[in-house]
């Protein structure tokens, strides 16, 4: 499935096909936080493991929890989450981040959702999020997933710090090495 056209639906088979990660998707769901979505290599790494035939996914350094709260921004609070998340998954690294307070760590402007968030992200590829409400699956994709079912690797602007910080990440990642088909768009 290396169709660049690939949907929503083929999004849901892969991740929903995926015993752990369905499970995860569920116990984020539990939690009912606002505007929430797993996100980032969460998506993107089972995606291309995919389409590179892998059976086994390539393991996580993290899972990516985001929500926007503006009523309550204190990390202690995504700190709770993660311990929360932790003790149904002891084997797992949970990142939560409420992205009403990242902007000020990233030097942006406020936020005013996650999609918003999500759009100052380094990658097309990864800037998307996963979850599960009212007993469907959603996706939130603000480049789309052109680029992450065409294997693309791109940054979301075209600034001399976002294309740094995405040949960083790529070398720190070994995303090179680890999935050989991806293609880089850099300038």
């Amino acid at each position: 499935m290396t169709d660049p056209a690939a949907s929503a639906t083929d999004l849901e088979k892969i991740m929903l096909g995926e015993e752990h990660r369905r499970a995860i998707l569920f116990a984020v769901a539990k939690l009912e936080l606002p505007d929430c979505w797993l996100s980032a290599g969460f998506v993107r790494n089972l995606v291309w493991d995919r389409l590179h035939g892998r059976t086994t996914p390539t393991p996580l350094n993290d899972i990516d929890v985001v929500y926007f709260d503006a009523t309550e921004t204190a990390p202690a609070v995504d700190r709770q989450i993660e311990t929360v998340l932790r003790s149904q998954f002891p084997n797992e690294n949970f990142s939560v981040k409420n992205q009403a307070r990242m902007h000020t760590r990233n030097g942006h402007p406020p936020y005013v959702d996650t999609a918003d968030a999500l759009r100052r992200w380094p990658e097309t590829c990864t800037a998307l999020g996963v979850a599960w409400r009212a007993g469907r699956f959603e996706v939130l994709a603000p480049f789309g997933l052109v680029d992450l079912f065409g294997l693309l690797v791109r940054p979301t602007a075209d600034d001399a710090e976002t294309v740094a910080l995405v040949r960083r990440r790529m070398e720190q990642r070994r995303w090179r090495e680890t999935w050989p088909l991806l293609v880089f768009d850099l300038p």
